[in-house]
Protein backbone atom coordinates (compact mmCIF):
# COMPACT_ATOMS: atom_id res chain seq x y z
CA UNK A 1 0.00 0.00 0.00
CA UNK A 2 1.41 3.41 -0.92
CA UNK A 3 2.09 5.90 1.81
CA UNK A 4 -0.07 8.99 2.21
CA UNK A 5 1.50 12.25 1.05
CA UNK A 6 2.28 14.42 4.06
CA UNK A 7 3.35 17.99 3.34
CA UNK A 8 4.82 20.04 6.19
CA UNK A 9 5.39 23.79 6.01
CA UNK A 10 8.02 24.86 8.56
CA UNK A 11 9.14 28.27 9.71
CA UNK A 12 11.48 29.98 12.11
CA UNK A 13 9.76 28.54 15.18
CA UNK A 14 11.17 25.07 14.53
CA UNK A 15 14.75 26.35 14.42
CA UNK A 16 14.34 28.80 17.31
CA UNK A 17 14.70 25.90 19.74
CA UNK A 18 18.09 25.18 18.15
CA UNK A 19 19.15 28.71 19.10
CA UNK A 20 18.51 30.41 15.74
CA UNK A 21 16.59 33.60 16.35
CA UNK A 22 14.02 35.13 14.05
CA UNK A 23 13.36 38.82 13.49
CA UNK A 24 9.78 38.13 14.61
CA UNK A 25 10.93 37.47 18.18
CA UNK A 26 9.03 40.52 19.38
CA UNK A 27 11.40 43.43 18.87
CA UNK A 28 11.17 43.51 15.06
CA UNK A 29 14.91 43.00 14.81
CA UNK A 30 16.99 40.13 13.48
CA UNK A 31 20.11 39.85 15.63
CA UNK A 32 19.91 43.60 16.20
CA UNK A 33 19.36 44.57 12.56
CA UNK A 34 16.30 46.02 10.89
CA UNK A 35 15.27 43.82 7.96
CA UNK A 36 15.52 46.84 5.65
CA UNK A 37 19.24 47.11 6.48
CA UNK A 38 20.22 43.56 5.56
CA UNK A 39 17.51 41.63 3.72
CA UNK A 40 16.32 43.67 0.73
CA UNK A 41 17.80 44.36 -2.71
CA UNK A 42 18.05 48.02 -1.74
CA UNK A 43 20.15 47.12 1.28
CA UNK A 44 22.48 45.17 -1.01
CA UNK A 45 22.82 48.12 -3.38
CA UNK A 46 23.35 50.56 -0.54
CA UNK A 47 25.79 48.61 1.63
CA UNK A 48 26.85 45.20 0.28
CA UNK A 49 29.56 44.84 2.91
CA UNK A 50 27.03 45.08 5.74
CA UNK A 51 24.80 42.50 4.03
CA UNK A 52 27.72 40.12 3.50
CA UNK A 53 28.84 40.54 7.11
CA UNK A 54 25.32 39.79 8.32
CA UNK A 55 24.96 36.59 6.30
CA UNK A 56 28.51 35.47 7.03
CA UNK A 57 27.59 35.71 10.71
CA UNK A 58 24.32 33.83 10.08
CA UNK A 59 26.28 31.08 8.30
CA UNK A 60 28.52 30.61 11.33
CA UNK A 61 25.44 30.55 13.60
CA UNK A 62 23.79 27.82 11.53
CA UNK A 63 26.99 25.76 11.31
CA UNK A 64 27.20 25.79 15.12
CA UNK A 65 23.50 24.93 15.67
CA UNK A 66 22.19 21.39 15.95
CA UNK A 67 18.84 19.91 14.86
CA UNK A 68 16.36 19.53 17.69
CA UNK A 69 13.67 16.96 18.54
CA UNK A 70 11.18 18.62 16.16
CA UNK A 71 13.53 18.26 13.17
CA UNK A 72 14.22 14.62 14.07
CA UNK A 73 10.53 13.93 14.67
CA UNK A 74 9.60 15.13 11.19
CA UNK A 75 12.41 13.08 9.65
CA UNK A 76 11.15 9.93 11.39
CA UNK A 77 7.70 10.40 9.84
CA UNK A 78 9.24 9.23 6.55
CA UNK A 79 8.91 5.72 7.96
CA UNK A 80 5.12 6.02 7.69
CA UNK A 81 4.39 8.79 5.18
CA UNK A 82 5.63 10.15 1.87
CA UNK A 83 6.91 13.38 3.43
CA UNK A 84 7.81 16.64 1.71
CA UNK A 85 9.01 19.52 3.85
CA UNK A 86 8.51 23.01 2.48
CA UNK A 87 10.58 25.30 4.66
CA UNK A 88 10.83 29.06 4.95
CA UNK A 89 14.12 28.54 6.80
CA UNK A 90 17.51 29.07 5.20
CA UNK A 91 19.30 26.68 7.58
CA UNK A 92 20.12 23.03 6.87
CA UNK A 93 18.78 21.53 10.10
CA UNK A 94 16.10 19.45 8.34
CA UNK A 95 18.80 17.93 6.14
CA UNK A 96 21.03 17.17 9.09
CA UNK A 97 18.14 15.58 10.99
CA UNK A 98 17.65 13.14 8.11
CA UNK A 99 14.70 14.50 6.11
CA UNK A 100 15.21 13.57 2.47
CA UNK A 101 12.72 15.70 0.53
CA UNK A 102 13.04 19.41 1.33
CA UNK A 103 12.07 22.50 -0.65
CA UNK A 104 13.65 25.75 0.56
CA UNK A 105 11.32 28.62 -0.34
CA UNK A 106 13.59 31.44 0.75
CA UNK A 107 17.03 30.14 -0.21
CA UNK A 108 19.85 28.42 1.63
CA UNK A 109 22.57 29.91 3.80
CA UNK A 110 25.19 27.43 2.55
CA UNK A 111 24.74 28.49 -1.08
CA UNK A 112 25.75 31.62 -2.98
CA UNK A 113 24.87 32.99 -6.40
CA UNK A 114 25.88 35.56 -8.97
CA UNK A 115 24.16 38.88 -8.33
CA UNK A 116 23.51 39.05 -12.09
CA UNK A 117 22.48 35.47 -12.95
CA UNK A 118 20.34 33.71 -10.34
CA UNK A 119 21.03 30.35 -12.03
CA UNK A 120 24.75 30.51 -11.20
CA UNK A 121 24.69 28.88 -7.77
CA UNK A 122 27.56 27.48 -5.69
CA UNK A 123 28.02 25.88 -2.30
CA UNK A 124 29.84 27.73 0.47
CA UNK A 125 30.89 26.99 4.04
CA UNK A 126 33.06 30.03 4.80
CA UNK A 127 32.58 33.76 4.25
CA UNK A 128 31.66 35.71 1.11
CA UNK A 129 33.88 38.74 0.52
CA UNK A 130 33.50 41.80 -1.67
CA UNK A 131 35.45 40.97 -4.82
CA UNK A 132 34.46 37.30 -4.81
CA UNK A 133 32.92 36.77 -8.24
CA UNK A 134 30.93 34.14 -10.12
CA UNK A 135 31.87 32.70 -13.52
CA UNK A 136 30.10 35.61 -15.20
CA UNK A 137 32.32 38.12 -13.39
CA UNK A 138 29.52 39.41 -11.16
CA UNK A 139 29.81 39.77 -7.39
CA UNK A 140 28.67 36.75 -5.42
CA UNK A 141 25.76 37.30 -3.03
CA UNK A 142 23.87 35.08 -0.60
CA UNK A 143 21.50 32.58 -2.20
CA UNK A 144 18.63 34.09 -0.25
CA UNK A 145 15.25 35.36 -1.39
CA UNK A 146 15.15 38.80 0.15
CA UNK A 147 12.07 40.81 0.99
CA UNK A 148 10.75 42.54 -2.16
CA UNK A 149 12.14 39.75 -4.38
CA UNK A 150 10.09 37.09 -6.17
CA UNK A 151 9.93 33.60 -4.63
CA UNK A 152 10.90 31.29 -7.53
CA UNK A 153 10.04 28.05 -5.69
CA UNK A 154 6.47 29.05 -4.83
CA UNK A 155 4.96 27.46 -7.97
CA UNK A 156 6.56 24.12 -7.13
CA UNK A 157 5.37 24.47 -3.54
CA UNK A 158 1.80 25.15 -4.67
CA UNK A 159 1.78 21.97 -6.75
CA UNK A 160 3.14 19.92 -3.84
CA UNK A 161 0.45 21.24 -1.49
CA UNK A 162 -2.29 20.58 -4.07
CA UNK A 163 -1.29 16.89 -4.04
CA UNK A 164 -1.15 16.51 -0.25
CA UNK A 165 -3.23 13.92 1.61
CA UNK A 166 -2.32 15.55 4.93
CA UNK A 167 -0.93 19.05 5.54
CA UNK A 168 0.86 20.37 8.62
CA UNK A 169 2.35 23.72 9.61
CA UNK A 170 5.11 23.83 12.22
CA UNK A 171 6.60 26.97 13.74
CA UNK A 172 5.48 29.68 11.36
CA UNK A 173 3.47 32.81 12.10
CA UNK A 174 1.81 32.63 8.65
CA UNK A 175 2.41 36.31 7.98
CA UNK A 176 5.15 36.19 5.33
CA UNK A 177 3.60 35.84 1.88
CA UNK A 178 3.44 34.05 -0.47
CA UNK A 179 4.47 31.19 1.86
CA UNK A 180 1.64 31.91 4.29
CA UNK A 181 -0.89 31.42 1.51
CA UNK A 182 0.05 27.75 1.12
CA UNK A 183 -2.20 26.78 4.02
CA UNK A 184 -5.25 27.99 2.07
CA UNK A 185 -4.24 25.98 -1.01
CA UNK A 186 -4.53 22.55 0.63
CA UNK A 187 -7.78 20.74 -0.17
CA UNK A 188 -10.57 21.64 2.27
CA UNK A 189 -11.30 17.97 2.89
CA UNK A 190 -7.84 16.82 3.99
CA UNK A 191 -6.73 16.88 7.65
CA UNK A 192 -4.55 19.82 8.62
CA UNK A 193 -2.47 20.49 11.71
CA UNK A 194 -0.91 23.68 13.01
CA UNK A 195 1.87 23.49 15.61
CA UNK A 196 2.99 26.76 17.15
CA UNK A 197 3.46 28.25 20.59
CA UNK A 198 0.92 30.87 19.49
CA UNK A 199 -1.58 29.57 16.92
CA UNK A 200 -1.93 32.05 14.01
CA UNK A 201 -5.35 33.22 12.83
CA UNK A 202 -6.68 31.00 10.01
CA UNK A 203 -10.38 31.67 9.58
CA UNK A 204 -10.63 30.34 6.01
CA UNK A 205 -8.93 26.99 6.66
CA UNK A 206 -11.03 23.88 7.36
CA UNK A 207 -10.35 20.59 9.18
CA UNK A 208 -7.62 22.11 11.33
CA UNK A 209 -6.26 20.61 14.54
CA UNK A 210 -4.34 23.21 16.56
CA UNK A 211 -1.44 22.14 18.77
CA UNK A 212 -0.43 25.21 20.77
CA UNK A 213 3.01 24.16 21.92
CA UNK A 214 6.64 24.89 21.02
CA UNK A 215 7.84 22.85 18.05
CA UNK A 216 9.75 20.20 20.01
CA UNK A 217 6.72 19.34 22.17
CA UNK A 218 4.19 19.94 19.41
CA UNK A 219 5.81 17.69 16.81
CA UNK A 220 5.77 14.83 19.31
CA UNK A 221 2.00 15.27 19.68
CA UNK A 222 1.64 15.77 15.93
CA UNK A 223 3.37 12.45 15.24
CA UNK A 224 1.01 10.61 17.59
CA UNK A 225 -2.03 12.10 15.83
CA UNK A 226 -0.63 11.47 12.35
CA UNK A 227 0.08 7.82 13.04
CA UNK A 228 -3.66 7.37 13.63
CA UNK A 229 -4.23 8.49 10.01
CA UNK A 230 -1.83 6.06 8.31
Amino acid sequence: MSKKKLVVLTGAGISAESGLRTFRDGDGLWEGYQIEEVATPRAWQRNPQLVLDFYNYRRRDVAAAQPNAAHYGLAELENDFDVTIITQNIDDLHERAGSSNILHLHGEIFKIRSERDEELIYGIKGDIKLGDVAEDGAQLRPYIVWFEEAVPMIEIALQIVHEADVFAVVGTSLVVYPAAGLVTVADDKIPKFIVDKKIPYTSSVYNVTAIEKPATEGVKELRELLLQLK
